[in-house]
């Protein structure tokens, strides 16, 4: 049965909540400075890292052991893939077109409802949706799992397979000039949430206490060496560990469960509920400082969360009833 670990539903929380904060930030010139908000709500773009370990880890619990004993129709296994992602981003992708109609918009839309543009060389670039990339790459390492899998058949060939990936991380920025939304210069996210299933049950023995000294040590060295990439690497490796060993608490509740299970629709979404709120001025209706800031968060998310729970039960009744559909026919 899979094990389910409660604690990283907060942490999928913290970080779709962490990126509204920065995007927010970004598409408003709010007359606000400082270090919390120049310095670490920008550096809330880097949840999106933390968002790759944990979903390697994720997948791994659902079905490393399947794929490693011939267990899983790829048939099946692709299939819940596409129903799960298409629909809604379906959805937010014509809801682009229309509202910014081009011959560029259709062109990227193509791309977007293939899923399969994670492996464009500029997907990084596709601006129908554009913090779709993101999915996109998750799409590209669900198609590559099988091989993910084979990658952790041991903890050696892992720890290699680890090894390359941090040199693979280090080419492509400084040779190949590749970002983050290629497989390759972002594997090492992926890796090291498998890792972390490979070592699952001695790090559920650890105490909660010293994994949390561990992300405080990791968060602070990120923030003194200048917000490194490899520094992103530390802190989501530590913040996932922490839940593993983690039970209740402020990451283990219904509320943390409820964000955690639309996380990806809040991730999708966000910026399509901000451009709405932008065009009735409500983003600047107080004024531009730290209490306009606040109320534009909390405007965004919610009207994000409320769009993203409408959706979810408007587009399974559809696929309810296609489903039923397709199995008379």
């Amino acid at each position: 049965m899979k094990k389910h670990y409660g604690a990283i539903d907060g942490l999928r929380m913290i970080a779709c909540i962490g990126i509204v904060m920065m995007h927010v930030a970004a598409n408003n010139q709010y007359a606000i400075t400082g270090f919390a908000y120049d310095t670490v709500i920008s550096s809330f773009t880097n949840f999106v890292f933390l968002f790759m370990t944990v979903s390697a880890f994720g997948m791994c619990c659902g079905y490393y052991e399947k794929i490693r004993d011939n267990q899983v129709s790829f048939s099946d296994f692709y299939g819940k893939r596409f129903k799960k992602i298409l629909p809604f981003f379906g959805v937010l992708v014509l809801a682009d077109v229309i509202m910014s109609p081009s011959a560029d918009a259709v062109y990227e839309a193509f791309a977007d409802l293939t899923l399969l543009f994670g492996f464009l060389p500029n997907a990084g670039n596709i601006s129908v949706i554009g913090v779709g990339w993101f999915l996109g790459l998750i799409f590209v390492f669900y198609l590559c799992f099988p091989f993910f899998c084979v990658l952790l058949e041991n903890k050696r060939r892992a720890w290699i397979a680890f090894g390359i990936s941090l040199v693979y991380h280090f080419v492509c920025a400084n040779y190949f000039d590749v970002g983050r939304s290629n497989i390759l210069y972002s594997a090492c996210f992926f890796l090291a949430g498998g890792l972390i299933y490979l070592y699952r049950e001695t790090l559920e023995k650890m105490s909660p206490w010293i994994a949390a000294v561990l992300a405080a040590a990791a968060i602070v060295g990120y923030y003194g060496t200048g917000g490194k990439t490899i520094g992103c690497l530390a802190v989501s490796a530590v913040l996932l560990i922490y839940a593993v060993t983690r039970r209740g608490g402020v990451l283990d509740n219904r509320v943390a469960r409820f964000f955690s299970g639309i996380s990806m629709e809040i991730y999708l979404s966000h910026m399509l509920i901000f451009r709405m709120i932008e065009r009735i001025g409500l983003n600047t209706m107080v004024g531009n400082g730290w209490l306009q800031y606040v109320v534009t968060v909390v405007l965004v998310l919610g009207g994000t969360v409320l769009f993203s729970v409408i959706m979810q039960k408007v587009l399974g009744l559809i696929m309810s009833r296609i489903s039923i559909i397709t199995s008379s026919v």
